[in-house]
C-alpha cells in the first residue's frame, strides 16, 4: 500500500511535468476510476464465479507489471502522454476485477467471526500507507527520480504475491461458488434491490462516496485555494488525515459488536468534522480537523462494509461487494467534477461543506433501518461468533 501511494504521487506529478494541465490530470484520475463504475460488476461476477485467491494472484501481478513498464518508460525518456493513459486505463481495469475478489477474499481468511476486526486492521494498514507513502515518494522523486516510485512499486508486490501462493487451502473459509454466469449481473442488482439492510447500505456509500469521499479534490482546491499552501502544507493534510483513519481503524478493530446506531454515530461525526475543516479560520486546524475526519471516515467504511459482508448470502457476497466498490470508488468520475465545480465557482470551502451535508443526509438511510430485524440479527451474529471463537479459543489452550 505504501508502494502504491507512491504511484498516487507519481503519477500525478508525472502528468504535470509533461503537460502542466490540470484538466489531463483529471482526465488521468476519471480514466483510472472510471472501470471501476463500468467494469466492477463483471468483478463481482468472477468473484462469486472462481477462485478468488487465483483471481488475486493475476490482478496484483498486473497491478505490478504495469508500473514496472511505465518507470522503464520515463528512466529511458521514452514517456509520452499516450502512455500514461493507457496506464490509467489499465490500472482501473485491473483494479475493477480485483476489488470485489479482494474485499470477499477478507471473509475467507478469517471467516465470519472475526469479519469486523479483520476489515477495520485492513483499513488501518491502507491509511498507515498514506501516511508514509506520499512523504516517502516525495523523496524519491526528489533524490532518485520519477521512474523509481513506479519501480519501487512493483517490487512492494512481491510479498503478497508469495503471500498468496504460500496459503493453506484447507485453512480458507472457501464460499460456495456460483459457477452460471449468465444473468448474474441481474440477479445482483435484484438481490441488493429487495434486501433493505444492503439496499439502503449501498445508497449510503452512493451518495457518500459522489460527494464525501473526493479528497484528491478538496483537499487541494483547500490548501491552494483557502490558505495559499505550498505542496508541503498540503502534504500535511493528507498525512494528518492518515494518522486520524490509522488510529480510528484500531479502535474499529478493537469493538465486539455491530449495531445501525453505530453507524448512524460515525456518520454524524464524520459528517459534522468535514464541515469543521470546511470552516476553519487557519491551516493549522484544518490539519488538526483533518485528523478527526479520518477517525470517523474509517469507522463509517468498516462498518458499512462489514454489515454488507455479514448480511449478503455466501453466493452473492462477491456482486453484493462490486455494487460497494461502485458507490464508493466508481462514482469518483461523477462527484470529482461536481465538487470542482463547486469548489472553483463558489468557493473552496463549498467543495468540503458539501461532502459533510451528504454525510449527514446518508443517516436517513440507516434510521430507517433501524425498524428492521436483520440488522439485529447482523450484530447478534457477530456477538455469537465472538463468543464460539473464544470457546474455541479456550479448547485449545486445554
Amino acid at each position: 500500500m505504501c508502494g502504491t501511494w507512491m504511484q498516487v504521487v507519481a503519477l500525478g506529478w508525472l502528468v504535470l511535468t509533461l503537460t502542466g494541465s490540470g484538466s489531463q490530470l483529471g482526465l488521468v484520475l476519471a480514466l483510472q476510476f472510471l472501470p471501476l463504475l463500468v467494469v466492477t460488476p463483471l468483478g463481482g461476477i468472477l468473484a462469486d464465479a472462481f477462485n478468488k485467491r487465483k483471481i488475486l494472484v493475476l490482478t496484483q501481478t498486473a497491478l505490478a507489471l504495469l508500473p514496472l513498464v511505465l518507470g522503464f518508460l520515463i528512466i529511458s525518456h521514452q514517456i509520452e502522454m499516450w502512455m500514461v493513459y493507457l496506464f490509467a486505463l489499465a490500472v482501473g481495469l485491473a483494479n475493477a476485477i480485483d476489488h470485489p475478489a479482494r474485499q470477499t477474499f477478507v471473509h475467507e481468511m478469517v471467516g465470519e467471526s472475526n469479519l469486523k476486526n479483520a476489515v477495520a486492521l485492513n483499513s488501518t494498514l491502507a491509511n498507515l500507507a498514506r501516511a508514509v507513502g506520499p512523504s516517502v515518494g516525495g523523496i524519491l522523486i526528489v533524490t532518485l527520480g520519477l521512474g523509481y516510485c513506479f519501480i519501487f512499486n512493483t517490487i512492494s508486490f512481491i510479498p503478497l504475491i508469495v503471500a498468496l501462493f504460500s496459503m493453506r487451502r484447507e485453512e480458507l473459509h472457501t464460499a460456495p461458488r456460483h459457477p452460471r454466469l449468465k444473468g448474474q449481473l441481474r440477479e445482483g442488482w435484484r438481490y441488493a434491490s429487495t434486501h433493505p439492510v444492503i439496499r439502503n447500505i449501498l445508497l449510503m456509500a452512493a451518495l457518500t462516496g459522489t460527494l464525501a469521499y473526493e479528497f484528491q479534490v478538496t483537499l487541494p482546491l483547500l490548501a491552494h485555494g483557502v490558505f495559499g499552501s505550498n505542496v508541503g502544507d498540503y502534504t500535511a493534510l493528507w498525512v494528518s488525515m492518515g494518522i486520524g483513519s490509522a488510529l480510528g481503524g484500531l479502535f474499529a478493530a478493537g469493538r465486539t459488536e455491530i449495531a445501525p446506531r453505530h453507524l448512524i454515530f460515525f456518520s454524524f461525526f464524520f459528517g459534522i468534522s468535514m464541515l469543521a475543516v470546511a470552516l476553519t479560520p487557519t491551516l493549522n486546524l484544518a490539519v488538526l480537523a483533518m485528523g478527526f475526519v479520518g477517525f470517523f471516515s474509517i469507522n463509517v467504511l468498516s462498518l458499512a462494509n462489514t454489515m454488507l459482508q455479514l448480511e449478503s448470502a455466501p453466493e452473492m457476497r462477491g456482486r453484493v461487494m462490486s455494487l460497494w466498490t461502485m458507490a464508493m470508488l466508481g462514482s469518483t468520475p461523477i462527484g470529482g467534477p461536481i465538487v470542482g465545480f463547486l469548489g472553483e465557482y463558489f468557493g473552496a470551502r463549498w467543495g468540503l461543506g458539501i461532502g459533510g451535508i451528504a454525510s449527514l443526509i446518508s443517516i436517513i438511510f440507516i434510521v430507517s433501518l433501524l425498524k428492521h430485524d436483520t440488522l439485529k440479527q447482523v450484530s447478534a451474529s457477530v456477538q455469537v461468533g465472538l463468543r464460539k471463537t473464544e470457546t474455541e479459543d479456550e479448547l485449545r489452550f486445554r
